[in-house]
């Protein structure tokens, strides 16, 4: 029996109560750099198809392959934040396969000589326990083109009627990050698995050696995931899910292939060491290809390349750079804003964090800049179907449409038009303010001719407002915020209708 015979699913409590899960996850991290790994074609993302490259990265008889400086450092940056030690004498070596997409038919990879070796990253789980994760190595790498089903229903090969290859990302500069085995998680493997590659984003969105955009590729994981029964010692076989592009994603694959990989056990069936689609739309996995060992690939040294040899003064240097650890960071900005480990959590699952923390920077309040981000600015995001830092307004922005709020140049009600106006690209909030005539009024003869007029219209709730039903007063004041298109104070105009009919 083959894993496509598995009758169903086995229930998650029934696979934890017979088996142990044993998690390795490898991250792909696409460096920001300017240009490619081995040449100098640009690597920026949504380009012309096939306009960023050169007989270099597509591996034209001749060509010769130079290493990217910028991006051995930031490989050694990273290493270093995962408290690895760096190698200091290595070399490159060329990973021999087929794929359309590969132009050279190789890939200039690392093999047994990596940049960074042996380290760990501690994550925080949801209720706040912390879990170690061992990291084998990470290694430098080239990434490979891009291939363009046509045809079928699912976007993959299979059931496509022909395919295009677009080489633009064919030698951008990767960083690939693997762990070692993971065990012991039992039930919270998945949430390790997803609280892992949320920590390691993080970490290199800190270092700022890549923008992590897993709906652009910048950031890929790949979960392999093996069952063995519990009190044993050797892993089961293993399946890799790749490309699973979203952190909630990472989580429901590894918990799949558990449930998946647990009845085809059950059923007497065995696990087919091969390479797993994800797919988004139902959370399921289907099969790739079988999966290589290393001695498929064929290794050998890179003869066209020097060995990479970086000094103990670079490392030390580079040591130098490391940012604030954002575990660290959120910890001390918790501490400065006084705030619930609950708060802290929606601000980072709401991917507001770094934006409040600019806001605030630019002079805003943390308590309101946290109100916009994760309420009105929230909802924008929302209805345009986009992520918060994606919108079209900058942290100084909503500072000083804070700052409006504050001294009390705006009210709550015209700051979100404000607010609107912005997101439409009319410019900047003070210009918007000018040219709008949005200032609150607060000359209170003018409040108190509208106050009349409102009175004078509505006998009846007048009436009531003296007779002691202040709460008829909501009605006037609605009236006066009406004729002075929300820009008057509306405690004000309050004070000024309960003052008229006293």
């Amino acid at each position: 029996m083959t894993a496509l015979d598995a009758p169903a699913l086995l229930a998650y409590d029934d696979v934890l109560a017979t088996y142990e899960p044993v998690l390795g996850m490898e991250v792909h991290v696409e460096l920001g750099t300017g240009t490619k790994m081995f040449c100098g074609c640009p690597t920026a993302f949504g380009a012309e198809p096939n306009t960023q490259v050169c007989p270099v990265c597509l591996g034209l008889p001749g060509s010769l392959p130079v290493v990217n400086e910028a991006a051995v450092e930031s490989a050694i940056r990273i290493g270093l934040a995962l408290n690895c030690s760096i190698t200091p004498w290595g070399r490159f070596a060329r990973k021999n396969y087929f794929y359309p997409d590969q132009p050279k038919n190789y890939q200039i990879s690392q093999y047994d000589e990596p940049i960074a070796t042996d380290g760990h990253l501690d994550v925080v789980l949801d209720d706040g326990t912390t879990w170690r994760v061992e990291i084998e190595r990470a290694h430098m790498e080239e990434d490979t083109g891009k291939s363009l089903h046509v045809g079928g229903a699912t976007g993959r090969i299979h059931g496509a009627s022909h395919s295009l290859l677009d080489y633009n990302r064919a030698g951008v500069p990767l960083v690939e990050i693997v762990t070692r085995p993971i065990t012991g998680a039992g039930a919270r493997a998945p949430e390790v698995a997803r609280a892992y590659v949320t920590a390691l984003r993080d970490l290199l969105k800190a270092l700022d050696v890549s923008d992590v955009r897993m709906d652009q590729g910048s950031l890929r994981c790949d979960a392999n995931v093996s069952l063995m029964p519990i009190g044993a010692d050797v892993f089961g076989t293993r399946t890799e899910t790749k490309n699973v592009n979203s952190l909630k994603s990472v989580e429901v694959a590894v918990r799949y292939e558990m449930c998946r990989q647990g009845a085809v056990l059950e059923a007497g069936g065995e696990i087919v060491q091969e390479t797993r689609h994800f797919h988004e739309s139902d959370g399921t996995t289907s099969p790739g290809r079988r999966k290589e060992t290393a001695e498929d690939y064929r290794y050998f040294p890179e003869p066209d390349l020097e060995p990479v040899a970086p000094s103990e003064e670079l490392v030390e240097r580079l040591r130098g750079t490391l940012p604030e650890l954002p575990w660290l960071r959120r910890a001390r900005i918790q501490a400065e804003w006084e705030v619930s480990d609950e708060v802290m959590r929606d601000l980072v699952n709401a991917g507001a964090l770094d934006l409040v923390i600019a806001t605030v920077d630019a002079g805003a309040p943390s308590a309101a800049a946290r109100s916009w981000w994760v309420s009105y600015l929230a909802q924008q995001a929302n209805t345009r179907g986009v992520e918060l830092a994606d919108l079209p307004i900058t942290p100084a922005q909503v500072a000083k449409v804070i700052e409006f709020v504050e001294n009390g140049t705006l009210n709550n009600k015209v700051a979100r038009q404000l607010v609107d106006h912005v997101l439409a690209g009319e410019g900047e909030p003070e210009e918007i303010v000018v040219a709008r005539e949005m200032v609150v009024e607060r000359d209170d003869s003018k409040l108190q001719a509208e106050v009349d007029k409102a009175l004078e219209a509505n006998p009846d709730i007048a009436e009531k407002i003296r007779s002691g039903k202040v709460a008829a007063a909501g009605k006037i004041v609605g009236d006066v915020m009406k004729a002075t298109r929300g820009q008057a104070d509306p405690a004000r105009v309050k004070e000024l209708v309960l003052q008229a009919c006293s």
